[in-house]
């Protein structure tokens, strides 16, 4: 009896050491995909950040803008023929805070309302500043006008006082969220000018409290003699062409 005792206890040990042993002999399994280690916290937030902000994606945004304002000499034909304003070198400031009044209404465009409408408050931050960029570093216009106003026009503009806002030389706004004037394209500005004139209209009009009150105190003959007499001096907006467009139209 004794004998089959130790015999059975001998047989036990030896099994448990051979399960032991082939356990630590197995290959080890790779671990599944639950198993598979998570990303730390915030790290598909942060890639998704960066992809957002890529070149490539950052190209996609401003693609729509270049078929216009990439174009020397485009023209749009709403509400009437016009060049495109020049925004390379504008400042950022005043590009989102335009694409920002399209996306909310207070200037009406039905072209820009449904650019803007589908971009985010990033998309519109990250365009900004990239044409504000595109402008480059160089500075053209100097601390005063390159050239004088005939009197009559001279009359206008400290009537409109647009140097308290605009800069002494119309390219050094006071606050980043007013544009640089001074060379830009003159039939552009005078329709940007009428504009805030412009009441009751369901696609044309800019609603702005200061520009409204001081547009309303000119003839439309008089602000054209200010538009025209701001896009003949030296500034520093301009248009930068876009290697896949070439020559102006019409749209």
């Amino acid at each position: 009896m004794n004998k089959l005792l130790t015999t059975l206890f001998a047989l036990a040990v030896a099994c448990a050491t051979g399960y032991a042993q082939a356990q630590a002999a197995a290959p080890q399994q790779p671990p599944s995909n639950q198993q598979k280690a998570q990303p730390a916290p915030g790290a598909s937030s942060q890639q998704h950040a960066a992809s957002t902000n890529s070149p490539k994606s950052l190209e996609a945004k401003v693609a729509m803008c270049m078929g216009c304002h990439n174009i020397p000499g485009w023209q749009s034909s709403f509400p009437e023929v016009y060049k495109v304003p020049m925004i390379a070198g504008q400042s950022a400031g005043y590009i989102a805070a335009a694409l920002t009044a399209y996306k909310n209404g207070d200037r009406k465009h039905p072209t820009m309302r449904g650019i803007a409408d589908a971009l985010s408050e990033q998309d519109i931050k990250d365009i900004a500043g990239w044409y504000a960029k595109l402008g480059g570093t160089a500075t053209v216009a100097g601390d005063k006008p390159s050239r004088q106003p005939s009197a009559q026009v001279a009359a206008l503009l400290q009537k409109a006082a647009c140097a308290s806002c605009h800069g002494a030389n119309y390219s050094k706004p006071i606050d980043p969220s007013y544009p640089k004037v001074a060379g830009q394209h003159a039939d552009y500005l005078f329709v940007a000018l009428k504009a805030y004139k412009t009441d009751n209209n369901p696609t044309v009009g800019r609603n702005n409290g200061i520009m409204g009150g001081i547009a309303r105190q000119f003839s439309n003959a008089e602000l054209k003699a200010m538009a025209n007499y701001l896009a003949s001096i030296d500034g520093d907006v301009k248009t930068v062409p876009e290697s896949r467009f070439r020559g102006g139209s019409t749209h």
